[in-house]
């Protein structure tokens, strides 16, 4: 059977350069090269794009509207293109509700087993729960006491969608003169219209009656017929003072002992996102913000007084009336006002926060003509929270709070009923708690009697197989119930590649963005096993990728360059992977071996000293005790799942953080740490983008257009016409085109058709109006200055030092080739995360900061990865620090210093497994980064 081809045909999307290229379908193609060369461009804006908008266009006009469209790329034609799915390297949702397992789809399943085969206890007593009969319930509600009044009521609706017309019809036919709805009672002929869209329960008022010795046949009759409407239930409101207390009946479920009735167990029950399921202290999240003593008490070494940090704000009123209360407060105690916080007894502080009734306070208060009793700090600022409507208060405040684990249900998330639901011994909670492989060996292992295997049969073939997959692209030390916002892109995107091989679908085009983030070598070999196996499906698997490993291994590559930005944009090699190994491209030079990242030919040593850290258990971490040598490149290293981001990020970032810059984010779990005096600020270059808008750029980002804008304003011209720097943003009225508002472009909307954008006629996309473009500095005007590319600009403003010390930095590290003017948006990760290097370069540096990374090589070429290392290794010469976490070994080979952490991932790591230079590292025989490492240092 002939080959079938993808043909690209006219590709301009950003910088392609008319491309035309020939992709082979069923195989596993990568596409590589210099970062900015035009690989995304060509994966995703181009092939993806159109494959997704050619598959939304065969929907109907009604679909088509709720999915969003899809602009047509700058491409004349591709052929033979089928449905594409973008696995894109992202970090996944912060929304703490979202974990592996919903991610996965696993607790969805895991719902339906514990709903299916679930053994249901009583959560007090631990004994299995069994149903009651019509007389068991009588006898419960005679034991009330004498003249209780209560209401029998059969429910009927319990949290359903709908108007529910024929419900209120079958209560009146049945006899019935009232109902309780969604808490209130009305008679059936008053009923208001529900709400279809909302979910309801719905109550039939079956007697009202009061408990008395002859009223057990009544009684009997009333519960027999309330059972009989309800499907063997009934809900019994119990006056209570001046309320009714409710309580749950049911034929089917309850404790004897006890005497707590249950509902039937169903799958939302076990959900934490469905309020019948969620924890009602903390509503499913298994953590609540609540007001921290170290927050609220800044400072202890003040006047106790003066040391209620939100108490000092809110206005000339609110501050003397506190000062009232706190006066009033030290008296009742005989407390002295300017006896410091830290000196205070305990039981004096714990009334401060939490409040008293003490009749000796009020008198005190009284005498201040206060008549409330003291409520207390905490209280005091929760009431504040709850009654203020200001969004900024509620910011203000929430400043002073922390996330702490739930009192109600320990971080479980669910009510006790469904925690008290087991299979096989254990409840939902334990097994999501369980790592990917210990969760994946349970459910090989079950024990089920042969009704229940028939039962779970479906089920438990779709856990089987997530988990497996999860296990087969290196994921096997993640937890299932970790949250999704804590992931790294690469292990977000790897759980949504295993959800996509779960899926099964044949002859789709699959578009992946860098899949080896994040993966250790010792990895990787399994995550190219499940690109291939997506590949023997029948799938077109399109990877953009620089790693070395899955460039030998892929079926065909497309390299592109022959640089980046202007001078990249083109296919310099299109073809087997044998036959790259030939050609003369910067890929194929590095994959020989003829251009390579050197070992350095002496190693620096430790000499200005060590921050250390004690003590760090966070997670996965064992009391991990680490040392960063000051002044040195430090790489922290290991395979996925050791510890790494939970050591670097996690506590040591949060720990540096708070005591550089007073943030509030607590940091993991540590004893102690040592020599941040030699450190004078902490700088964090990450990945993310320099901007989300296309009004972000270089310039902007830099600074660099601020000095610019002051550069014109000095201007003869802009001084006769009275121009200040304002006049020349695109942000602000003035000196843009108001047509545009400064965009260049305009958006029409086309309702069923994507929106179009076309070039705006006032400013022909200058963004500037007239007026402001006839300023001009040496020839040029300011939207000339932002056309320009970087390398222009150096030379432009050589004799502005300010100006060009800036573009001399962006050039330093390999920029050169971006436009001044070019949106944020269309920068990738390595090229938006050389532009944050280069900011911090430009500063002046005190020779003693700490910069911290995490990953700078994504998205980065091997010949990109060269420029970096020039640059860190300068940072590290002008006295600074640099910690890197990092998995490319052209990096850790540079390394002054490793830390190596594992051995293995999960509960499989935590450990500091060697520490010390390259050299020591490749001696160790637990060392997997050792093992690797040796290979490059022979």
């Amino acid at each position: 059977m002939a080959k079938q081809w993808i043909k690209v045909a006219g590709a301009r999307e950003h910088n392609l350069k008319d491309v035309h290229v020939k992709i082979p379908r069923d195989e596993l193609t990568v596409v590589t090269g210099l970062s900015g060369s035009g690989k995304s461009s060509l994966a995703f804006d181009t092939i993806y794009a159109e494959g997704q908008r050619k598959y939304v266009e065969s929907l109907s006009a009604y679909a088509r509207q709720f999915l969003g469209q899809m602009q047509k790329p700058d491409v004349d034609y591709i052929e033979g293109l089928s449905p594409a799915v973008s696995i894109e390297q992202r970090t996944a949702g912060a929304n703490p509700r979202s974990i592996v397992a919903t991610t996965t789809e696993i607790y969805d399943y895991l719902r339906l087993l514990f709903a299916s085969i679930g053994k249901a206890h009583c959560y007090k007593c631990g004994k299995p729960v069994s149903s009651q009969s019509a007389e068991e319930i009588v006898e419960q509600l005679m034991r009330l006491p004498a003249k209780t009044k209560l209401m029998v009521l059969a429910p009927l609706v319990r949290g359903r969608k709908g108007e529910h017309v024929e419900i209120f019809e079958q209560i009146r036919k049945q006899g019935f003169v009232r109902a309780r709805v969604d808490g209130e009672i009305y008679e059936i002929e008053n009923v208001p219209k529900l709400a279809k869209t909302k979910k309801h329960t719905i109550e039939a008022v079956v007697d009202r009656l009061a408990v008395s010795g002859d009223i057990r046949s009544r009684m009997t009759d009333s519960v027999e017929l309330a059972l009989g409407q309800s499907e063997g239930m009934i809900t019994a409101l119990i006056a209570d003072g001046d309320g009714w207390e409710e309580r749950l009946f049911s034929e089917h479920y309850a404790c004897n002992d006890c005497g707590i009735s249950f509902d039937k167990l169903e799958a939302r029950h076990f959900s934490f996102n469905s309020p019948y399921g969620a924890c009602p202290t903390c509503h499913g999240l298994g953590t609540q913000m609540i007001f921290d003593e170290d927050l609220v008490v800044p400072v202890k070494t003040i006047a106790w007084e003066k040391a209620i940090h939100p108490w000092r704000y809110g206005g000339r009123r609110a501050i003397i009336y506190y000062k009232k209360l706190l006066a009033s407060l030290g008296e009742a105690y005989g407390m002295d006002p300017d006896l410091p916080f830290e000196e205070l007894p305990r039981s004096f502080v714990d009334v401060l926060f939490h409040g008293s009734d003490d009749v000796e306070i009020q008198y005190y208060m009284r005498r201040r003509l206060i008549s409330k009793p003291f409520e207390g700090v905490f209280p005091a600022l929760n009431r504040r929270m709850e009654e203020n409507e200001s969004e900024a208060m509620s910011h203000w405040l929430r400043g002073y709070m922390t996330r702490r684990v739930c009192p109600e249900c320990s971080g479980a998330r669910l009510r006790p009923a469904v925690l008290a639901c087991t299979m096989n011994g254990r409840n939902i909670r334990e097994i999501i708690t369980d790592s990917v492989v210990d969760s994946a060996n349970f459910f090989e292992s079950l024990k089920l009697t042969k009704q229940e295997a028939l039962i779970t049969k479906e089920i438990l073939k779709e856990i089987r197989a997530r988990l497996s997959f999860m296990v087969n692209v290196g994921l096997d030390y993640l937890t299932l119930d970790r949250e999704s916002g804590t992931l790294s892109g690469g292990e977000a995107q790897r759980i949504r590649l295993a959800t996509q091989i779960g899926a099964g679908l044949v002859g789709v085009v699959y578009v992946l963005d860098e899949p080896s983030i994040g993966l250790h070598q010792r990895d990787n070999d399994r995550l190219i096993h499940t690109l291939r196996g997506l590949r023997d499906l029948g799938n077109t698997v399109i990877v953009v990728e620089h790693d070395e490993q899955t460039i030998r291994t892929a079926d065909y590559v497309i390299d592109m360059g022959p640089a980046a930005g202007l001078h990249g944009g083109e296919v310099v090699f299109a073809g087997r992977t044998d036959q790259l190994l030939k050609a003369d491209t910067l890929t194929a030079q590095y994959l020989r071996g003829e251009k390579m990242v050197d070992i350095p030919e002496k190693r620096l040593k430790p000499y200005k000293g060590w921050i250390e850290l004690k003590g760090a258990e966070a997670n996965n971490l064992k009391k991990v005790n680490a040392k960063f040598p000051l002044g040195l490149f430090t790489c922290v290293t290991g395979v996925s799942g050791s510890g790494k981001s939970t050591l670097v990020d996690f506590t040591l970032k949060r720990a540096l953080a708070r005591h550089f810059n007073g943030t509030k984010d607590a940091p993991g779990k540590f004893k102690d740490i040592q020599g941040l005096e030699f450190v004078d600020k902490m700088i964090v270059i990450d990945q993310s983008p320099i901007g989300r808008t296309p009004r972000s750029n270089p310039a902007t980002y830099t600074g660099a257009f601020t000095d610019i804008r002051s550069l014109f304003a000095t201007l003869p011209a802009s001084k006769m016409r009275g121009y200040k720097p304002g006049r020349y943003s695109f942000n602000v009225k003035g000196g843009r085109c108001e047509r545009c508002k400064g965009d260049g472009i305009l958006k029409i909307e086309m309702h069923f058709l994507p929106d179009v954008y076309v070039p705006c006629e006032q400013c022909n996309e200058k963004r500037y109006n007239r007026e402001t473009l006839e300023v001009h500095y040496k020839g040029k005007n300011i939207a000339d200055v932002l056309d320009m590319t970087i390398n222009e600009a150096l030379e432009f403003f050589e004799a502005v030092p300010k100006i060009q010390r800036k573009m001399k930095t962006l050039c330093d590290v390999g920029l050169g080739y971006l436009k001044l003017g070019q949106p944020a948006t269309t920068l990738s990760g390595g090229e938006a995360q050389r532009v944050k290097l280069s900011t911090e370069l430009s500063k002046r540096s005190t020779g003693q900061t700490l910069y911290i990374l995490d990953e700078p090589t994504t998205g980065l070429h091997f010949a990109d990865v060269h420029k970096l290392l020039e640059v860190l290794e300068r940072l590290r010469d002008e006295g600074n620090t640099v910690i890197v976490i990092e998995h490319n070994l052209d990096m850790i080979k540079r390394a002054d210093h490793i830390i190596d952490l594992g051995p293995g991932g999960g509960i499989n790591g935590g450990k500091v497994v060697v520490s010390g230079p390259p050299e020591k590292v490749v001696k160790c025989k637990a060392s997997y980064t050792g093992q690797y490492l040796k290979e490059l240092l022979n």
